[in-house]
């Protein structure tokens, strides 16, 4: 079947543009995907749903507030950016922390520098007695302190084991295999028992 439209029969003297070739049709191009469209997500949502886990993924690679601010920041840009392309394949969740670890790594490159010796994280709220909230907070600021000093790729998937990912959300968030996941979680949890004990 030819691509080129059925012409009559025109003489080349009582029509020169004969001897011209058919125009080719020019390819259309592939419409995106509906949720890139009328359905995408909208940032504010993204952020109103997903932000605390972004800032946590920011603070797990920065630990100096505005350095943290600015990577969350990149962070925010990123997904914003990236929004269009998601197809709905994966959980919005997941797609966004996949983005937040990528523009955390290129961060990382970019600066070139050590990581710092603290994980600011959110206060927890009060309990009714408050001793039992400071050692609610001392014990979460041993947690993220320690996760600080994993190895970097302990650390990505011990940060989102504790947003709760599953192994199989965490795989698909760090392009990993699901068993690279789960040698990685136990590495990193014999290590956190080592460090703070087997309360960890």
């Amino acid at each position: 079947m030819t691509l080129e439209p059925d012409m009559p029969a025109v003489s080349a003297v009582s029509n020169p543009a004969a001897n011209r070739p058919a125009p080719r049709p020019r390819p259309v191009p592939e419409p995106r995907p509906a949720v890139a469209r009328a359905d995408a997500p909208r940032i504010e949502d993204v952020l109103r749903e997903h932000g605390p886990m972004l800032a946590r993924i920011a603070g797990s690679y920065e630990a100096e507030p505005a350095r943290r601010d600015d990577l969350l920041q990149e962070i925010s840009l990123a997904v914003w950016k990236a929004l269009p392309a998601w197809r709905g394949d994966a959980s919005l969740r997941t797609f966004a922390a996949r983005v937040a670890h990528n523009r955390a790594l290129d961060h990382l490159a970019k600066e070139k520098r050590a990581q710092g010796d603290e994980l600011h994280d959110e206060h927890p709220d009060p309990v009714a007695n408050p001793f039992r909230h400071a050692e609610a907070h001392q014990q979460r600021s041993d947690l993220v302190a320690a996760v600080r000093r994993l190895p970097l790729g302990q650390r990505q998937v011990v940060v989102l084991a504790l947003e709760g990912f599953s192994q199989r959300e965490i795989a698909d968030s760090l392009g990993l295999e699901e068993n690279t996941v789960t040698q990685r979680l136990s590495r990193a949890r014999r290590q956190l028992n080592e460090w703070l004990g087997a309360g960890a």
